[in-house]
């Protein structure tokens, strides 16, 4: 199996859209995404993640603690750990809060702002954001920058992305009800393909899970763990299946993973039965043998070392959380 995609599946992204934003220069906002944005589409949702989308002009970017950069027409920045950040024609100017000026959403459409710093170039923005849960275990979304930065202008298959996003973007823009749905599934494809073309410029000597990703025995040693995660594996057999001997795959998943191949899976199959839990329905049982284990005991035992709480308390507290008003 595709270790990538098991990871994405695992931690069931869920986009949106919360706003289409129209700027006239000058001007400087800053924010972060809350709850209170996304729970009318997302429901509960363990952690955020927004993206902005320039539709049109030109504007400079800065997240908590980095440098700015510049964006234009057709580009996007997605904040995968949801870090206070900074949008405008100039970051030197004192900022709007982003929720002083959201208007309230239009009847079959979205959230909007509309702000007129003063009479210079004018920029549109789509603002969207994909929820995810288990952000804190899940080995791809901690190795995550605050910030990565995308052209749907460049690339394979970026053409019908920018045309089918563009579009999506005006009709929403023209209040034509289901267009944010569009915009939604695209949101997790953008993420999708912002992670490849990140793997792709990591620098030599990077570590991290998708370090990983790009060392054939590693990327190997996780599409098999990823692949059959009930086989009672060894050390032993995964580096025979890997090519390499016990402690040559060790060191070399260790020093790029940050943890031994037996570490990962175990761990791994924590959060696929998390996630089993929360959204299937199994049994206690079913799941157990799902991730290999032999006894629901055993099970339980190694979820409650992993989550603090039994795994029957675990999903009736998650089950109330989403059934929860507030």
């Amino acid at each position: 199996m595709d270790a990538l995609s098991d990871v994405l599946r695992v931690a069931h992204l869920t986009g949106g859209v919360f706003l289409n934003a129209e700027f006239v220069a000058p001007w400087c906002m800053a924010g972060r995404v809350g709850p209170e944005h996304c729970a009318p589409l997302l429901g509960p949702a363990s952690h955020l993640m927004p993206y902005h989308y320039v539709v049109e002009g030109e504007i400079q970017v800065r997240v908590d603690g980095g440098g700015a950069f510049a964006l234009t027409a057709g580009e996007v920045v997605l904040f995968p750990r949801n870090d206070l950040h900074w949008l405008g024609s100039d970051l030197d100017l004192p900022p709007v809060m982003a929720r002083d000026i959201i208007q309230p959403t239009r009847a079959g459409g979205v959230s909007w702002i509309s702000y007129r710093g003063g009479e210079g170039a004018r920029s549109r923005l789509i603002c969207g954001f994909l929820g995810c849960d288990g952000a804190e275990q899940n080995p791809l979304i901690g190795t995550l920058p605050a910030a990565i930065r995308l052209s749907i202008e460049d690339g394979g298959g970026a053409e019908w992305i920018r045309s089918t996003f563009q579009y999506a973007a005006d009709e929403v823009a023209a209040g034509r009800p289901g267009s944010e749905t569009v915009l939604a599934k695209l949101s997790e494809l953008l993420f999708v393909e912002a992670v490849r073309r990140y793997t792709e410029t990591l620098p030599e000597g990077q570590t991290g899970w998708l370090a990983g990703l790009r060392d054939h025995h590693v990327a190997r040693a996780l599409a098999l763990l990823h692949g059959d995660i009930a086989r009672s594996w060894t050390a032993d057999d995964l580096g025979r299946e890997v090519g390499l001997s016990r402690s040559a795959l060790a060191e070399r998943f260790t020093r790029l993973i940050g943890v031994a191949p037996m570490s990962y899976l175990a761990d791994w199959r924590m959060q696929v039965a998390a996630q089993e839990l929360r959204y299937v329905g199994a049994s206690l049982v079913q799941v157990a043998n799902k991730v290999g284990y032999g006894s629901e005991a055993a099970f339980s035992r190694a979820f409650k070392k992993s989550f603090g709480t039994a795994p029957a308390t675990w999903r009736r507290s998650r089950s109330q959380a989403a059934s929860s008003p507030d």
